[in-house]
Parts: C-alpha cells; sequence; structure tokens
C-alpha cells in the first residue's frame, strides 16, 4: 500500500511541477488558453500540497505495516 501511495505522490508531483511550468511560459498568457497563469500556479501548487499529503500517508503506511512486522520476526526465529 504504501508503495502505491509513493508512486501517487511522485505522479502528483510531476503534474505540479508541469503546471507551474506552464504558469511561466507563454502558454497560459495566449488568448484562448485555459485560464491565466495565476490559475496555473494555483493548480501546481494544490496538486503539490496534495502529493505532500499522500507522500505523508505512504510513510506512516510504511511505518506501520514495520511495526506489525517486528514482533513476528522474533517468535519466527524461536520457533524454527
Amino acid at each position: 500500500m504504501g508503495r502505491n501511495l509513493f508512486i501517487l505522490a511522485a505522479s502528483l508531483t510531476l503534474f505540479a511541477l508541469i503546471s507551474c511550468a506552464v504558469a511561466y511560459t507563454n502558454v497560459a498568457q495566449q488568448p484562448g488558453s485555459p485560464g491565466d497563469a495565476s490559475l496555473w500556479r494555483t493548480m501546481g501548487l494544490v496538486l503539490f500540497l496534495v502529493a505532500l499529503i499522500v507522500a505523508l500517508a505512504g510513510v506512516l503506511s510504511s511505518l506501520s505495516a514495520q511495526a506489525e512486522r517486528r514482533p513476528e520476526e522474533p517468535r519466527r526465529t524461536r520457533r524454527s
């Protein structure tokens, strides 16, 4: 589960970087383009914040999985 969350966070970060890049190029200022530069910057910031939250969830998921596995390891070695 944690690995999937890290992949999602990386994808969201990539989309956030693309949104910020569009805001600073001439694509956002051309007539007929979707939104203006401030909209692209805001969208990039929101995507980045969501990516940070998802990455935190991935870290917490990995930590809880490791904490669940830790007590099982000594029992397995004693049984063997």
